[in-house]
């Protein structure tokens, strides 16, 4: 364990980058990061929710979903887990509207099938 000048402490490692900094496993029962704001704005009127053709175009191009950083930049430079969780809350979210929209939809074909069905009931008689 090293304590530098600057009070950076390290932990299997003899450069602290950080205040803390480990090189190797962090065993814990529990990590609390603090964030600055949530992702509720998605919920918004104003909110430019892709459809789901873009995010499928977007996909297809890139293969990784948008405002997700792709596997090797992750595994070059780490990611933030604050900044992570805020992104993946929002992907939940966009989800959410997805399968809202979805089951509108749903809900509008089967009252017109039942319609169909009943007006073909009726014309058959």
């Amino acid at each position: 364990m090293r304590i530098s000048a600057d009070g950076d402490v390290g932990i299997g490692t003899t450069n602290p980058t950080a205040k803390l900094t480990v090189a190797g496993n962090i065993h814990s029962r529990e990590v609390k990061v603090s964030v600055d704001a949530g992702a509720d704005y998605v919920f918004n009127e104003d909110y430019g929710l892709k459809s789901l053709s873009q995010v499928e175009e977007f996909v297809k191009t890139n293969r990784h979903l948008p405002e997700i950083a792709p596997a090797a930049q992750m595994q070059k430079e780490g990611l933030n887990l604050g900044e992570m969780n805020i992104v993946l809350l929002r992907k939940i979210e966009e989800l959410t509207l997805y399968l809202i929209e979805q089951n509108k939809k749903l809900e509008k074909q089967e009252l017109l099938i039942n319609s169909l069905m009943e007006n073909t009931v009726k014309a058959g008689k």
